[in-house]
């Protein structure tokens, strides 16, 4: 249970031409832990676009293992991912942990504060053993969430329209979704400006798969999809929220609807959406009464990123 990686292996940066490596190092992991891949290109160009990005490489100079940093908004917490390839990767995981919280704690320097929190399949054992052994400890659940398409049918909810969203609606749609956030402890604003750089401008968006939702000719609530999954023919939720004082009034489920029904047409078979079990709105409810299952459970860990 060294922190040093094995004879004739060595870190190195990530690279643009890694890519197709590293998703199928993901690939691979996945299908260990949860038994279908559950990353796509999309995935792998945020990670790279992060904060620090470093591979484990073999003597034969094969990715053995990949560490990342995600922190969009700059805040005071870095999240950590570390894969490992099943088949000869494990002696690259606990080298490239502590060389996330190495590269973790000068951030948090530099900040003056900061802690980090890392994710784990409750399968994997080793990870987790690896994670505790390191000063993590257990904060939550996030499950994943996966219907297949078509969707059960929906009643139609009154007084709610939804509608595909356009360019001029971006900074209200951000605003819907800022204030909607904020209800939930984990949130990290990022403001409009890096939130647009983030997913939209320099990307391949189909806004046909975004909606307004509107009551009264407010704006009401909002559903943002993302492009991670397309390589699993796969549509998914990004965000979903509902201004507060339009809860409870079906805007949720009305928004679903519409997002399920476009994903239909546009040839996909399945909808998904990551979900945190500790949101105070509960809106694993939301997701389980129109049919949504969980895939998978994933852990969060967290300690602090500078040493006590």
């Amino acid at each position: 249970m060294t922190n040093e990686l094995p004879e004739g292996w060595s870190f190195r940066p990530t690279r643009d031409e890694d890519a197709a490596d590293l998703l199928a190092l993901v690939h691979a992991s996945d299908m260990t832990a949860v038994g279908f891949a559950d990353f796509a290109p999309e995935d792998v160009a945020e990670a790279l676009s992060g904060p620090y990005s470093t591979v484990a490489v073999t003597a034969a100079g094969a990715i053995a293992g990949w560490g990342y940093l995600e922190n969009p908004g700059e805040a005071p917490r870095d999240f950590l991912e570390v894969y490992v390839h099943p088949e000869g990767g494990r002696p690259a995981m606990r080298p490239l942990l502590a060389r996330m919280l190495a590269e973790t704690e000068r951030r948090a320097r530099e900040r003056g504060e900061g802690t980090v929190r890392a994710g784990a399949i409750p399968v994997e054992a080793y990870w987790i053993e690896s994670l505790t052994a390191a000063g993590f400890e257990f904060v939550k659940q996030y499950a994943r969430m996966q219907l297949d398409l078509p969707a059960p049918a929906f009643d139609q909810v009154p007084g709610v329209t939804v509608r595909p969203v356009t360019d001029a609606d971006m900074p209200e749609f951000f605003d819907v979704l800022d204030a909607a956030f904020r209800d939930t402890p984990d949130y990290q604003p990022t403001g409009y400006d890096r939130w647009r750089e983030r997913f939209l401008d320099g990307h391949r968006v189909r806004l046909d798969e975004w909606f307004v939702a509107e009551v009264d000719g407010a704006m009401a609530g909002i559903l943002q999809s993302s492009e991670q999954s397309e390589a699993v023919n796969e549509g998914w939720v990004k965000h979903l929220a509902v201004r507060a004082e339009f809860r409870k009034r079906g805007v949720g489920r009305a928004l679903l609807a519409a997002a399920f029904a476009r994903y239909l047409d546009n040839g996909r078979v399945s909808a998904g959406l990551g979900v945190d079990l500790a949101n105070p709105t509960e809106a694993i409810r939301l997701y389980t009464g129109v049919g949504m299952r969980a895939a998978y459970q994933a852990n969060i860990y967290e300690r602090p990123a500078l040493p006590s």
